[in-house]
């Protein structure tokens, strides 16, 4: 389904992140991807399960960005009509790129909760055939292959350390990885799926991170029954420490990431994963659509 469609993003190696917690450390830097995130895995998916009838009605999601971008680049390549759902104050520099791809932006809701709701009314207004972000099978399986990737490139992979929004990514690489740790990484402030694991089901929330791409209202069902099931281990950091990892990878690894692609590396400067001492261990590195404003705004305090 996306075999030559995508990039393969590397693995790389990285000394530096190693000696903080004792171990072997590399990036698989997804941000280097197509629209600048692992999401065009799990849209190509599901665009090529849907059925010609479904395709002429439209699709329609709803996302903070990586997902719209991802969305609508692939319903441009395919041909298909679609409709992304956000709301106020999303990236404008995501919101831009999606538009850019063809796509038509709905900006009404005020925030992450009623950006849902405005989805189902826009839903059965039009009949458009849903692309869930994170909480649907297919997309989750596409998400899947970053773990594939990692475990092909580095067979001895111990531990596979995953920043988590709704948790599609994290459920798909703990599904195509059964016989690793895999650990899920989420701001304190935005903590859906670490919530949703105590609670065995989607509790609503209204996130506040600097890591907007992780910013998920809810965890999604099928990421909390994986996770549960398959014991993924949770951990939250500061937005400290998130701003911490985004410096270290663009001042050690020289990735231009996102705040939220930082999680996993700041989980492990910050000491949040435990028994890493001497394992191997890949983090994943997914989300280059960060403003200059954004971006500026953590390195500053590394100037000289």
């Amino acid at each position: 389904m996306i075999a030559g469609r995508l990039h393969r993003t590397p693995l790389l190696s990285s000394e530096t992140l190693g000696r903080a917690f004792g171990g072997r450390a590399f990036l698989k830097a997804e941000l280097l991807q197509k629209t600048g995130s692992f999401k065009p895995r799990g849209v190509l998916t599901k665009l090529a399960d849907l059925t010609n009838e479904e395709k002429a009605r439209g699709v329609i999601s709803i996302s903070a960005g990586n997902h719209a971008q991802a969305l609508a680049w692939g319903c441009a390549r395919e041909g298909i009509d679609c409709l992304l759902v956000t709301w106020k104050g999303a990236s404008e520099l995501k919101v831009a790129a999606t538009k850019a791809y063809g796509a038509v932006v709905d900006q009404t809701a005020a925030d992450h909760l009623e950006a849902f709701a405005r989805i189902e009314e826009l839903r059965r207004e039009t009949g458009r055939t849903l692309v869930h972000p994170f909480d649907d099978p297919l997309v989750v399986a596409g998400q899947g292959t970053v773990g594939l990737e990692i475990l092909e490139d580095l067979p001895d992979v111990d531990v596979v350390v995953v920043p988590v929004g709704g948790g599609g990514l994290v459920s798909g690489i703990a599904t195509a990885l059964p016989d690793r740790r895999i650990v899920a990484v989420e701001p304190e402030g935005s903590a859906a799926l670490h919530v949703a694991l105590e609670a065995r089901e989607p509790v609503p929330l209204r996130p506040e991170s600097l890591a907007d791409a992780l910013n998920a209202p809810f965890a999604g069902r099928i990421a909390i029954e994986v996770c549960a099931r398959l014991g993924v281990e949770s951990v939250l950091v500061t937005e400290d420490a998130i701003a911490e990892g985004f410096r270290f990878l663009y001042e050690r690894a020289k990735l231009a990431a996102e705040p939220g692609a930082a999680a996993g590396v700041a989980a492990l400067l910050a000491g949040k994963v435990p028994r890493v001492e001497g394992a191997t261990v890949a983090v994943v590195v997914s989300g280059g659509n960060v403003d200059g404003q954004t971006a500026s705004g953590i390195l500053k305090p590394i100037s000289r």
